[in-house]
């Protein structure tokens, strides 16, 4: 896998092989209540575990995963015992075993198995973890439902949060999966209902303290609509958008950047994104590096 590098420094652009170097922080970027703690995030839409072409490979997107060598992974598209494309198999449970990492997940849709007995047919949102993670949510937002033959916009699940605990300091990360049709206005609920969790979060506040700046979030997720989106742009009056530089979707020849990771403004900084390279799903990953203010 190589990197669509955006910047010059932090990312490797081409050869990726095992972990990525990233330089030390600067005095800037250490300053306050002792140095800022370094983590490596990635967002990717794994397609149930299928490449570009269709064909289930879920050991080549966990080897590409592998190389990016993250500590936080926020996955969209993801099957658990769901049916035959994705062979029964529990992939965020694969995954996780595969990269050692701890695993949360947050179905979207949960149905009953067709066999007595069996697991449960679950579709959703995952986040994997190389830190503890101290705590989980499986919030309700606004959907429409993919499983009902007349849907109507209604709150479900499938938006997942995590708190970690990455070097003593808390961190909140949402994964999520926007929806995909042409009219907007299921994604701008989604948008309204995303800040309000957020901003519920940040309410409690962190590290004992409350305010703005004080809660460190991280928003990873397949938004299905370009930055410039006008049901996005309420997003960017709190986050900071992690520009990779570069599109996203669809993999073979990427036309549109829809895959995000985003940082609240204060707490968290980027210090850089790319695009990875990658046909091993029909979305190409985003990875970036932050710093996690004390």
């Amino acid at each position: 896998m190589s990197l669509r590098r955006r910047t010059v420094g932090v990312l490797v652009a081409a050869g990726l092989s095992g972990a990525v170097p990233v330089p030390p922080a600067s005095a800037a970027e250490t300053a306050g209540r002792g140095p800022a703690v370094p983590l490596r995030v990635v967002t990717y839409n794994i397609h149930a575990g299928a490449n570009a072409d269709g064909v289930f490979d879920p050991a080549r997107q966990a080897a590409e995963l592998r190389a990016l060598d993250a500590d936080v992974i926020g996955l969209q598209e993801v099957d658990s015992h769901w049916g035959t494309r994705s062979e029964w198999r529990d992939l965020a449970a694969e995954l996780a075993e595969r990269l050692d990492m701890r695993v949360s997940f947050a179905p979207i849709y949960s149905l009953d198995p067709q066999t007595p007995g069996a697991p449960r047919r679950e579709f959703g949102v995952a986040v994997l973890s190389r830190y503890r993670v101290v705590g989980a949510e499986n919030h309700e937002i606004t959907r429409l439902s993919t499983q009902d033959p007349d849907p109507v916009p209604a709150p479900a699940p499938g938006f997942g949060e995590v708190v970690l605990r990455v070097k003593g300091l808390p961190v909140h990360v949402y994964v999520t999966h926007l929806d995909y049709r042409a009219d907007p206005a299921v994604r701008a609920a989604q948008v309204a209902d995303t800040r309000r969790i957020m901003a519920e979060d940040g309410r409690r506040g962190g590290d004992g303290a409350a305010g703005p700046g004080t809660v460190r979030q991280i928003l990873l997720g397949d938004f299905n609509a370009p930055p410039t989106a006008p049901e996005l742009a309420p997003l960017w009056e709190e986050l900071t958008d992690a520009d990779p530089g570069g599109p996203t979707y669809p993999a073979a020849a990427p036309a549109q950047r829809i895959d995000y990771v985003a940082v609240s403004r204060g707490s968290v900084r980027v210090r850089d994104a790319a695009v990875a390279e990658t046909l091993a799903s029909d979305h190409r990953p985003v990875v970036a590096d932050l710093l996690l203010r004390r």
